[in-house]
């Protein structure tokens, strides 16, 4: 398990649970070095004062907050953590929410294991746990921790908790702008929509992996071998501007998903013609030759002769 990033307690009401934040993910990107281009050398980013024209280390490094162009106030760590925050050495629940009215945008990426600190706090861990388990509600609570009070949500997994940091209601911009203005969209056209999302519904994304990476690696594998990285597919068709039928295109994307799933795709699936672009045109007919034109004539004459009779 990683090492602790913090420790306190989780605030319940008179219930206090002494708890380890630790880390509930780990970042698997491959990173890179800033090199000199032309022999690979190192390119490092020096810290240097500007007063004394010299570089510093890092303990000589501190905090400053610009009060005005030129006025700059000094700030210690230990300041920060001796403010009178409730919250700065506990994660205070405030409320409990349904699962489901948490906005998805609110949640920022970071996640957070809660260990209990201590065979004390096993058994109130336990306890809020298995609340928490046995209905839909999530804990809605305040954390102070580096350097700004932070709103996060509380749930289980496995029996244990995962604090999830949540964007306050500020940071999330207005999306009015956003979306489209009368556009018509059909029930068709929805209930089509509706059978493809059932099509590709699932109960389990660890399948999933990070295809990006995987060819990264496979490219600096080569480099390193002295080896050509491997070529690009060129099964893939390139994104274009072509105008289709929606409810075709749809047709055919449940159908697919069927497929892909092993299943009948039967008559619902049913394709309909993709209409032509107005790009399309129809191939001009040939022009006939000099002695094709004069053969089909001669053979009409006869025929105008008798309507004449």
């Amino acid at each position: 398990m990683p090492r602790p990033l913090w420790s306190g307690a989780i605030s319940f009401g008179l219930v206090t649970i002494p708890v380890k934040l630790m880390s509930a993910t780990e970042d698997r990107s491959v990173r890179f070095h800033q090199v000199h281009t032309e022999d690979l050398g190192r390119v490092r980013v020096r810290k240097y004062c500007e007063t004394e024209d010299r570089e510093v280390s890092g303990a000589e490094i501190g905090k400053g907050y610009e009060v005005s162009k030129d006025t700059l106030v000094a700030v210690t760590d230990e300041e920060l953590e001796q403010m009178p925050l409730p919250t700065a050495k506990a994660i205070e629940i405030v409320a409990f929410v349904p699962a489901a009215s948490i906005d998805p945008v609110r949640l920022s990426g970071d996640s957070y294991f809660l260990q209990y600190d201590g065979q004390v706090a096993a058994k109130p861990y336990a306890l809020i746990a298995r609340a928490l388990a046995r209905n839909t509600k999530v804990a809605i609570a305040k954390l102070a921790w580096h350097g700004r009070e932070r709103l996060v949500l509380l749930r289980v997994r496995d029996g244990a908790l995962i604090a999830h940091v949540l964007k306050w209601d500020d940071e999330v911009r207005d999306t009015s702008e956003l979306a489209p203005k009368e556009t018509k969209v059909t029930d068709s056209e929805i209930d089509e929509a509706l059978q493809l999302i059932d099509s590709m519904t699932t109960d389990d994304i660890s399948g999933y992996q990070d295809e990006y990476r995987k060819a990264l690696e496979a490219v600096l594998e080569a480099k390193a071998e002295g080896r050509q990285p491997p070529k690009p597919s060129t099964e893939a068709e390139e994104p274009g501007g072509k105008v289709v039928d929606l409810m075709a295109a749809l047709q055919e994307s449940v159908r697919k998903a069927q497929a892909a799933r092993g299943e009948d795709a039967g008559g619902d699936a049913e394709v309909r013609e993709m209409p032509k672009t107005p790009a399309a045109r129809k191939p001009a007919k040939k022009t006939p030759d000099k002695k094709t034109a004069k053969k089909t004539a001669t053979a009409k004459k006869p025929a105008r002769r008798q309507r004449g009779a």
